[in-house]
């Protein structure tokens, strides 16, 4: 049987964040991450749109706030240390009718009250000189939001945790947590068995599940969404110089269909957000039945479905209908033509729903006895994964 000190159960950005605070800052600690997939980050880290954000949108002392706010420093921090190439262009969060006024009156209040600077209200010409192709009544400019490849940077991580002797084990599937009579924890994959004094599970999209291995009564399940992006085609993506954003409806945990420049000079625009089928579900037709019938046999969904129904079945249409995707999109920069459109990549969001059909919008972690779970990290979990990480390893260290 293998042994180290602390194992962490999913090499996505979150999870390797982790094991790198862990050995940073512990020298002398054994770190084993185990990732089911061959490469890391091949789920929610590698299917999303890029950005760094900068903690805007988020209620005010909520954990998404704090650690987005200092994960995104300690991650440019991380892209300058280990040569990530990355960039802080700014975006602005565009109103285009009278009613989206007092929501983005609201951002600009609880980006205040998070500790951003600089931010700045941009009005007619102004909007122009930022994004000449942009219209609408009042924009929000904030500086810090910026772009960077997530794969990359968990690939770095990778290769750091290793330079440091950590061992990164790819292609081997965690099937069972015990944890024993005298305190420390058996870790079974399909390969090998582990003991652990410590054991963090970031297991993302089935976050649930690997947290039932050690509580069967955890009462949360992952809902599958499916955003799903088009690219902008290379002799059009000027039309965009950063990245613009409408105010989010408050009624929906998304933002909402933008634009984003990518690192490497592309401009998708998505995603919207669609029920997935199978939780690792990234094409229409990908249905896997057991995960469908976990979602709908969740009492929780039926009261999801039920207060978002509307809302949903103009997602469903914008995921059918490539001219409805472009009016959307439109509404922001009506330059964009739909045969600018091709179809781009897709991304499934983890997202933690209760019984009672809340969607938890706030990051959780479940501790029970000396296995951390992290039950809830959807965006801006990328942005804030060193600050998650820093949460989790003391927490781990303190128990210790």
């Amino acid at each position: 049987m293998n042994q180290t000190r602390v194992i962490v159960v999913g090499g996505g950005i979150v999870g390797l964040a982790t094991a790198y605070r862990l050995v940073t800052s512990r020298p002398g600690w054994t770190v084993t991450v185990i990732e089911k997939e061959t490469s890391v980050a091949a789920h929610q880290t590698g299917n999303n749109s890029g950005v760094i954000h900068s903690g805007i949108y988020y209620k005010p002392g909520s954990l998404k706030a704090r650690l987005c706010v200092q994960g995104s420093r300690d991650l440019v921090d991380f892209c300058r240390t280990h040569d990530v190439p990355h960039r802080i262009c700014g975006k602005i969060v565009l109103a285009t009718s009278p009613g989206e006024l007092p929501g983005l009156e609201e951002i600009a209040r609880r980006g205040r009250e998070n500790g951003l600077e600089g931010l700045r209200w941009l009005e007619g010409a102004e909007i122009a000189a930022v994004e000449p192709n942009a219209r609408g009544l009042r924009a929000l400019w904030v500086p810090q939001t910026g772009i960077v490849d997530y794969t990359r940077v968990a690939e770095r991580l990778a290769d750091v945790l290793r330079d440091r002797g950590s061992d990164v084990r790819l292609g081997e599937k965690v099937i069972g947590i015990e944890i024993r009579p005298r305190g420390d924890v058996v870790v079974r994959t399909d390969r090998a068995e582990w003991t652990a004094d410590r054991v963090v599970t970031c297991a993302g999209l089935h976050s649930d599940r690997v947290a039932r291995m050690t509580d069967r009564d955890v009462a949360i399940r992952i809902v599958p969404f499916r955003g799903e992006y088009y690219k902008v085609r290379q002799e059009r993506v000027e039309i965009v110089r950063g990245l613009i954003y409408p105010v989010p409806d408050p009624r929906f945990p998304f933002l909402g269909v933008h634009f984003t420049r990518m690192i490497d000079g592309g401009l998708e625009a998505g995603p919207n957000a669609v029920l997935a089928l199978k939780r690792e579900g990234y094409r229409k037709t990908d249905i896997d039945l057991n995960d469908l019938w976990e979602t709908l046999t969740w009492p929780g969904f039926h009261a999801v479905a039920r207060k978002y129904w509307k809302t949903g079945l103009g997602e469903y249409y914008r995921s059918f209908s490539k001219k409805a995707f472009t009016k959307a999109l439109q509404r922001m920069v009506p330059e964009v033509r739909e045969d600018d459109l091709m179809p781009g990549g897709a991304g499934v969001r983890a997202q933690a729903s209760e019984r009672n059909g809340a969607l938890m919008d706030d990051f959780s972690f479940v501790e029970h006895g000396p296995v951390l779970h992290v039950c809830n990290a959807p965006s801006p979990a990328a942005t804030a994964s060193l600050a998650i990480g820093d949460v989790i390893a003391n927490r781990v260290a303190g128990a210790q």
